[in-house]
């Protein structure tokens, strides 16, 4: 979905997702009875169907956000375009299977083993007798060793975004013959699967300028079941033919044509008999869903027509009911296939300076939070399992998956104000006037002009600018307590409402000392706003503006509306989703954001950058690798350390799931829920869709037999 999208370079492995250290964390272990890794909570929905089903030929349209800036997936600039071609038209010797573990492509391998332990690791692959490159070169030894050299970092001249695993390796030989590949690692490396998918020929690793520059725009030589045909940047589309020299089972398309659309116009463009394939977010999903339903009605809209329509129109493309009754006609060819990614939305703390630099208050944002109902108000009406994910560095179903979540806690609001009164954050203090107006904060929080202005609750909302946005927009919100003399909230859960029946004096454990309410009002809460050295607590909640990012935006209300129950204030800010991520996150200008990480399958190797601890430059400056919370301790990095360096996989798995329960108690990111999959597909496409954690089998893809649809 477009509104929840995973950060620039998180489509690479891990590139570039009170101490907590003295926290009792729950020990884990491989021997328990049931296995806490549990299954997957959506499996794929692909319309799978067998080959001879299948039509031989025919081309396949698949939207994408771009034509992909590089072809080199090793450099930081590659996307999810850039996978996807990649996935295609080259060798990996590992892909991931649908619970999201490493399985071995038996395209391309026989066997991948472990040879030797001591005194140092040592792995044997196997290659298929017939794996060869389109000029017909067999895939071999030299093909590893020269990745390997490009992506070591020994050479500074190969500008590569990772080399993770590839700087342990001491030495690439040839086996016992040129089909074997023997790789000796100068330390243990766990996570070895991960490495040479993709594998490049050595005439793109081989030299700095290959690499650079010469494997962004094209590739000349490949291995997989398709060929790069064009990379047509005017025209907005990467053409993919079959491989005359695949010697798997050849690819039922004729063509794959991966074809830049914007998120915003994918249903016109489905609509229109552009595309055949694409991610959707929730409206269209609806959209295409009421098509289906009106199928016996043909040419005549809905009875929401009109309301859609106008939909329609907010995103810049409004149409006569005509058109739109035209374009449903249409869309009737169509579904919609629902799985969940394999990548979780957060809220992510910042850590490095103002109230959530102190764990206690950090600690208490979190226990202030319903995940339950926050999973929920995303997955639920798309009918996909609304369950909070339990792990910062694994999803349900992968192995090194543990719901670590008890060693913070789940929603206690008691225990979420106790530690803000802990950490001196206390109602009714003294509060000092800003002397810089809201307006004059949010220019030089966001960069932006005019537009950028503080709104009352009672305000409209608009997609840019910096506004307080009350609880649904009502004058009692929590947010507003300084402002209102009517209580602190108006949900019925809340601990800080008493509702007054006779009048009496309230003594709630949220009630003002002496206050009187009349009969049937709320009676007065807080007297101010938490504050401390003259300062009211205040959060700013930087979220992305544009179209496609309306449920993220809900989730934001949502939370706000949480942490106003506990005396959090917050301060949302929509800024451009094009400066999101780069203006705002990784600057670390926020305190609150919601954004994703993906799954790997190997989290010793990918979630360690993501939560490394921070280390001061001699210059000063903070390198945080990707550690956009700026949250991490010695013992994390240490556990993460010692994972890495365990060849016993369950030994790893442990250390990982300890990791992750001290990331839990030090509060610097809060997973949320698993981020929907929503697939607009032709009705008569087949092994295509919501695939879930399962890598792609392009060879399979293919519309079905007249006969058989």
């Amino acid at each position: 979905m477009a509104d929840d999208r995973v950060g620039p370079r998180a489509v690479l492995r891990s590139v570039a997702f009170l101490a907590a250290g003295v926290l009792a964390a729950p020990v884990l272990t491989a021997c328990s009875e049931e296995d806490p890794a549990g299954k997957p909570l959506a499996g794929q929905d692909i319309a799978p169907a067998e080959r001879k089903m299948i039509a031989d030929g025919g081309t396949l349209r698949w939207a994408v956000d771009a034509v992909p800036e590089t072809l080199n997936t090793f450099q930081a600039d590659a996307d999810a375009a850039t996978a996807r071609v990649t996935g295609a038209v080259l060798p990996s010797m590992y892909r991931t299977d649908a619970n999201g573990r490493p399985e071995q492509n038996t395209d391309y391998l026989e066997s991948a083993e472990i040879v030797e332990r001591e005194p140092k690791q040592v792995v044997l692959y196997k290659l298929h007798q017939q794996a060869v490159w389109s000029d017909g070169r067999e895939i071999a030894a030299a093909d590893f060793a020269s990745q390997w050299r490009a992506l070591s970092g020994r050479d500074s001249t190969y500008w590569t975004a990772r080399n993770a695993g590839y700087d342990r390796i001491e030495k690439i030989q040839r086996g016992a013959n040129d089909l074997e590949v023997r790789v000796t690692f100068s330390k243990p490396y766990a996570d070895w699967k991960s490495l040479f998918s993709p594998l490049y020929p050595k005439e793109v690793t081989g030299s700095p300028d290959a690499f650079n520059d010469g494997a962004r725009r094209k590739l000349k030589v490949t291995a997989g079941p398709f060929n790069l045909k064009e990379v047509d940047r005017k025209g907005g589309k990467v053409t993919l033919t079959r491989n005359p020299l695949w010697w798997g089972r050849p690819a039922k398309l004729k063509e794959l044509v991966l074809r830049a659309v914007p998120r915003d116009e994918r249903a016109e463009a489905l609509a229109d008999g552009k595309v055949d394939i694409a991610e959707i977010d929730a409206e269209d999903a609806r959209r295409i869903d009421r098509a289906g339903r009106a199928g016996g009605h043909k040419g005549a809209p809905g009875p929401n027509a009109k309301a859609v329509d106008k939909g329609s129109a907010r995103r810049g493309q409004g149409r006569t009911l005509s058109e739109y009754a035209a374009r449903q006609s249409a869309l009737r060819g169509f579904e919609v296939r629902k799985s969940l990614e394999p990548a979780y939305t957060q809220l992510a703390l910042n850590g490095a300076e103002g109230p959530l630099a102190d764990e206690r208050v950090r600690r208490a944002v979190a226990r202030a939070l319903n995940r339950k109902e926050l999973a929920g108000l995303v997955l639920k009406p798309l009918g996909l399992p609304a369950v909070p994910v339990g792990s910062h560095v694994a999803l349900s179903g992968q192995p090194a998956y543990a719901d670590n979540s008890g060693a913070l806690g789940g929603e206690d609001t008691a225990e979420a104000r106790a530690l803000l009164a802990d950490a001196g954050w206390v109602p009714g203090g003294p509060v000092k006037k800003e002397k810089k107006a809201a307006g004059a904060e949010a220019k030089k929080q966001t960069g932006s002009g005019d537009s950028e202005r503080s709104e009352s609750p009672d305000s409209s909302e608009g997609d840019g600018g910096t506004y307080v946005v009350g609880e649904d927009n009502k004058p009692n919100d929590a947010d507003e307590a300084g402002e209102k003399k009517t209580g602190r909230g108006s949900n019925e859960e809340d601990a800080s409402q008493h509702l007054a029946g006779d009048g009496k004096r309230y003594t709630g454990e949220d009630a003002a000392p002496g206050a009187y309410a009349p009969v049937g009002t709320h009676a007065p809460a807080m007297k101010g706003p938490l504050a401390k050295d003259g300062k009211a607590l205040s959060l700013r909640f930087v979220l992305p503006s544009g179209q496609g990012s309306e449920s993220l935006r809900a989730v934001g209300k949502r939370v706000k509306r949480m942490l106003g129950r506990v005396g959090i204030r917050t301060e949302i800010t929509k800024v451009p989703d094009d400066s999101y991520f780069k203006d705002h996150i990784a600057s670390g200008e926020y305190d609150l954001a919601l954004y994703s990480w993906p799954a790997s399958a190997y989290p010793a190797t990918d979630a360690r950058p993501i939560y490394a601890k921070p280390v001061p430059g001699a210059d000063g400056s903070l390198s945080i690798e990707q550690n956009y919370t700026r949250v991490g301790t010695d013992q994390v990095d240490q556990l993460f350390d010692q994972a890495i360096a365990t060849l016993d996989e369950n030994e790893s798995r442990s250390l990982i799931r300890k990791a992750d329960a001290r990331i839990w108690a030090a509060a610097g990111s809060i997973p949320l829920y698993q981020r929907p999959q929503l697939i607009a597909t032709r009705t008569n496409l087949s092994n295509a869709g919501a695939f879930g954690f399962r890598t792609p089998v392009y060879e399979d893809m293919g519309f079905l037999k007249k006969s058989s649809s």
